[in-house]
Parts: structure tokens; C-alpha cells; sequence
């Protein structure tokens, strides 16, 4: 990592550091508002380098990460994960919200098959 440059695109690290899948979801997500050491960036193009501090969402959380090293590649996730430092831990942050199921509608609209059949069956014993 000796001849590594010195800074390297803020789309790239993302990418490298396996926070977005491809590197136009992380150039998406820098036009759409990250900070850099507090700066509002814009621009994909943004050069970070080593202690650089990036605010931005990941999908409804906000990651706060610091910048330890510049990477070669997009490698494995051990390797991703020695890029960076978690400011905001995963056991710190407070539990997402869980969404209820969906409600069922009950009584009404077209019975299914095994309704109807439960419904000839009452009949039957009716008559």
C-alpha cells in the first residue's frame, strides 16, 4: 500500500468499503447529501484520505464512520471492514422499528376454495 494515493473518491471508498453494492448507488447516495468532516458534499468526485470523518444514510440509518485506510480493491468484507472505524456501533443505535403484518380483511370480497368448501359443508348439515 506504499505507492496507494494519498486521497481516493469518496464514490470509490463507499464502494470499496462495501457501504453500497455498486458504485453508482454510492455516487447516488453522495449527490443525494453526505458530510465530510462536517462539509456538506455533493459531488462523487470529493476526494477523503485517512482520518476523513463521512456522515451519511444507509437505507433509514444514519452511519457515522471514520476513514482509517484507502483500499486497492473491492475484496472481501474482513478486508472492507479494515478500512474504516464505526463512530455509532450497531449496539448503540436505538432498534429499528418493526412494521406490523399486513392487517387481513376478514368477511368480505371472494371466499377462497377452502371457505367455500367450509361454507357447502354448513349447509349440508343444515339440511
Amino acid at each position: 500500500m506504499a505507492d496507494a494515493p494519498a486521497k481516493l473518491r469518496i464514490d470509490k471508498w463507499l464502494w470499496q468499503a462495501r457501504f453500497f453494492k455498486t458504485r453508482s448507488l454510492a455516487a447516488k447516495a453522495v449527490s443525494g447529501g453526505l458530510r465530510v468532516n462536517g462539509l456538506g458534499v455533493s459531488k462523487p468526485a470529493f476526494a477523503v484520505g485517512p482520518g476523513d470523518v463521512l456522515t451519511f444514510a444507509q437505507g433509514r440509518v444514519v452511519r457515522v464512520i471514520r476513514v482509517v485506510a484507502l483500499g486497492t480493491r473491492r475484496g472481501p468484507a474482513p478486508e472492507a471492514q479494515a478500512l474504516y472505524d464505526d463512530l455509532d456501533p450497531p449496539a448503540a443505535r436505538p432498534p429499528e422499528p418493526v412494521e406490523p403484518p399486513a392487517p387481513r380483511y376478514e368477511g368480505g370480497g371472494r371466499p377462497t376454495k377452502r371457505d367455500r368448501r367450509a361454507l357447502d359443508a354448513r349447509r349440508d348439515m343444515l339440511e
